[in-house]
């Protein structure tokens, strides 16, 4: 008999895809959970809804609104996985550095994005010279950011993989993605499964198999009843588990009028005084919301006199 690979390689090579939950059936949640022999983590996330309104609010299709949905469902994974109490934010590039998009997620659930591009909303495409850069911000202030190629990792999911290796030096398989029916997204969200220190061989082969004998993605997302913990309950089939702790996930922004003024106040005195002399405030929308804000004269005067 052949000696088995190591516990990374098995993992690497099972190249499993699974996302999602169907429309209008589960709530938008994700769970952590551990096997109870200390061998494996298993995050699993549904984000549909979540992942509905942030293409919403930024008014793309395509493959635009597809990379947009993963990366939006891939930061609340990774920081499910490695900084639950921090804010994660994923930037993906797209291929010949034409256009951006990101998913920013933080401690209590919500998730937002941002889709930076020029002209048609519904292009985007991941190929050579794309990039994934992940960021966690820490509670001082600083970010501790990786970049991993997208190019070369083949995806989303598999590119989060890359990631864990290379920037956390951890033995995971992720897998991210998102089903349409044509512009209206019916399902999202993924999972990470995790290979901790304390993985025996017996229990690393048992789940090695079980993500190679996954069934296809679609006979998951058609069922009525999919979740984060029919998810959860069937990567760890045959392993006893423990939940660790869940969350909802939803779409939320952190813009407020007292953020715009701060921004503003950064501004010089000649700009100030150049939108003062206009005399028609000034108008700003959210690039993550849309929300408008329409800032007065005279608060624009009182920023001036303070500064």
């Amino acid at each position: 008999m052949d000696e088995p690979g190591r516990p990374e390689q098995l993992l690497a090579g099972a190249g499993i895809l699974l996302y999602g939950s169907a429309m209008g059936s589960t709530e938008d949640v994700v769970v952590r959970a551990m096997t109870n022999d200390h061998a494996f983590r298993v995050v699993a996330a549904a984000t549909t809804q979540a992942a509905r309104e942030v293409a919403a609010k930024q008014r793309v299709t395509g493959e635009a609104a597809k990379a947009l949905a993963g990366i939006a469902t891939g930061a609340v994974l990774l920081r499910e996985t490695m900084a639950p109490n921090l804010r994660v934010q994923g930037i993906l590039r797209g291929a010949g550095g034409k256009g951006t998009i990101v998913g920013d997620s933080f401690p209590d659930g919500s998730v937002r994005g941002l889709a930076q591009l020029k002209g048609d909303r519904s292009a985007f495409s991941l190929g050579p010279g794309s990039l994934m850069q992940m960021m966690r911000t820490m509670v001082r202030g600083g970010v501790q950011q990786g970049i991993v190629d997208v190019g070369q990792a083949g995806g989303i999911g598999e590119a989060i993989t890359a990631y864990f290796h290379e920037s956390e030096q951890l033995v995971c398989l992720a897998r991210v993605g998102s089903r349409w029916n044509g512009d209206e997204l019916v399902a999202a969200g993924g999972f990470v499964v995790q290979l901790l220190p304390e993985a025996e061989r017996p229990a690393h082969m048992i789940m090695t198999q079980r993500l190679e004998d996954f069934p296809p993605i679609d006979e998951w997302l058609e069922k009525p009843d999919f979740s984060a913990d029919l998810l959860i309950g069937e990567l760890c089939l045959g392993m006893p588990f423990t939940e660790l702790a869940r969350s909802p996930v939803f779409f939320s922004c952190r813009c407020d009028e007292a953020a715009v003024l701060a921004s503003l106040s950064t501004l010089g005195h000649s700009d100030l005084q150049e939108m003062i002399d206009d005399g028609k405030g000034l108008e700003i929308d959210c690039d993550y919301c849309g929300r408008e804000y329409l800032i007065e004269v005279e608060r624009l005067r009182a920023l001036l006199e303070k500064s």
